[in-house]
């Protein structure tokens, strides 16, 4: 057995492979970023083949970097942005079009039809899911609909459908030379198409959507040994699959009912273990799979999903060049005491959890001449801890679990201002483990759990270490003042599209 795990972290912005030991530290690591296309407002695309040449090229310079050799790897396993659409043909190997991306609001309209007839929540019972433009049966639907090449690639039976794990997947085991065709349960648990109980595609629903069921991957765990993968990695078996964030709950350790993660990327994602029963929202969260691993009894959580975090830090940047990098809105929002009265509703692409309003769109409110860019910028920051707050409050009422602490991973959480926010916003402590990678982690361990690399839970829970705590220190008064504004504010967001 290799003294390595790969894992291959492919995200909205861009694809990572991250080479793991067995105490969980990096020993290589490669990234490349890939465009975004906007064709139309509302809309955006990924191309899927830039997508697969970069997964080649970090793989190759991840391992090149300490001259490592496919033998020297155990297991390989992939996490993935969730929900984002490709539809290929399984002939050439070769899209039909863009990836339509989770981001995407194109299929609004179809949302609205289904939605018609039993409401918002026709299909939650069997999916643990709203009707929303965010999943992936609704574009894919869409695609079939509108776009003649996937209609045309459908009609003369070769067209394939899956999401970014899939089309990975299909690509490192062969392509057109018997790729696998697999999706694991918690990427097929976001298409709305899955029914969470069975673990079957819900063939009432593909009938409604007018979906068929050969277009789309078998559904397989996150943790088992699906084939040995060719070059770059060639005979190194692909032991896991596992959506990002749900990957990142396994990066933290979160194996038991009750504990949970929030992830601060492009979006922001808050998910806690509910145990091996899938528990309803009544609150606008998502009740999802959490992993499963081989011969195993699936184990679920409640989540919550906010579309725009670490996004409106890059709009800020790339089209209000407000901040020239990332890195610098911390010290320009630190320039000010407070957000001056301006609060940003960052709501983009419609809200997300706990509201899920596609009619929604983004405000910034509160303004007067006092206002300056570093109250825009601080008011940014702050909107990513009052959506994490509306979703830990519905967590709590959904799963009557009060959550004494919360651990946080991703980009931003190199952000102390934003991080202090966020303790005192939540009256509860932020814990920073010290790998912050833990999307990739999550997926690493997956893989090294199939294969023996990890003997089991303890092993990994071993491997977690904090890195830094924030302790809250925010007056209660002043907390609720600031979140009763941004409510008001929330509001205000609403009915824009019409």
């Amino acid at each position: 057995m290799g003294e390595f795990i790969v894992a291959i972290d492919q995200g909205t912005t861009s694809s990572r492979c991250i080479i793991f030991n067995r105490n969980g530290e990096i020993k290589s690591s490669s990234q490349k970023e890939h465009r975004q296309i906007f064709p139309k407002a509302g809309w955006v695309e990924h191309d899927a083949v830039e997508i697969w040449i970069n997964t080649k090229e970090v793989i190759t310079q991840a391992l090149n970097e300490y001259g490592l050799k496919p033998g020297d790897i155990s297991a390989l396993g992939i996490t993935n942005q969730r929900e984002t659409v490709v539809l290929w043909d399984k002939t050439t190997g070769k899209p039909c079009c863009n990836a339509i991306v989770w981001q995407d609001t194109r299929s609004n309209d179809i949302c609205d039809q289904l939605a018609a007839s039993g409401g918002k929540d026709r299909f939650r019972d069997i999916t643990g899911l709203p009707l929303a433009t965010y999943f992936s049966g609704p574009k894919i639907k869409w695609a079939i609909e509108n776009d003649p090449a996937v209609k045309k690639c459908l009609d003369l039976g070769n067209l394939l459908v899956g999401t970014i794990d899939t089309w990975l997947i299909w690509n490192l085991t062969g392509g057109v030379r018997g790729g696998l065709h697999i999706t694991d349960v918690t990427n097929a648990s976001r298409t709305m198409l899955m029914d969470i109980r069975t673990l079957r595609w819900d063939e009432t629903i593909l009938s409604l959507m007018e979906i068929p069921a050969f277009i789309l991957p078998g559904i397989v765990p996150s943790s088992q040994s699906y084939g040995a993968s060719v070059e770059p990695l060639a005979g190194v078996p692909i032991c896991s699959a596992v959506g990002d964030q749900q990957a990142a709950l396994l990066g933290q350790s979160c194996f038991s009912p009750g504990e949970a993660k929030n992830t601060y990327g492009t979006g922001c994602f808050l998910l806690l273990n509910t145990g091996e029963k899938p528990v309803p929202s009544r609150s606008g969260l998502l009740t999802t799979l959490a992993y499963q691993l081989e011969n195993q009894p699936p184990v679920f959580c409640l989540e919550g999903s906010i579309a725009i975090t670490g996004a409106l830090v890059q709009w800020l940047r790339d089209n209000m060049n407000i901040i020239r990098e990332s890195s610098e809105i911390e010290k320009l929002a630190a320039s000010v005491p407070d957000n001056g009265g301006v609060y940003f509703v960052p709501a983009f692409s419609g809200l997300y959890a706990p509201y899920w309003r596609g009619d929604a769109r983004g405000v910034i409110v509160g303004m007067s001449r006092y206002t300056n860019k570093a109250h825009i910028a601080r008011a940014a920051l702050e909107a990513t801890a009052f959506q994490t707050r509306e979703i830990f409050d519905a967590m709590e009422k959904d799963s009557k679990v009060h959550l004494k602490a919360l651990k946080v991973d991703g980009g931003m959480v190199k952000n102390d201002l934003l991080m202090q926010f966020q303790s005192d916003l939540l009256d509860a402590p932020v814990v920073r483990p010290k790998v912050s990678e833990t999307t990739a982690l999550g997926a690493a361990y997956a893989a090294g759990l199939a294969v023996g690399f990890w003997s089991g839970f303890n092993d990994l829970r071993e491997n977690w270490q904090k890195d830094k705590e924030w302790i809250p220190s925010m007056k209660t008064e002043i907390r609720e003042d600031l979140y009763r504004h941004w409510k008001k504010a929330v509001t205000r967001t609403f009915d824009w599209v019409e």
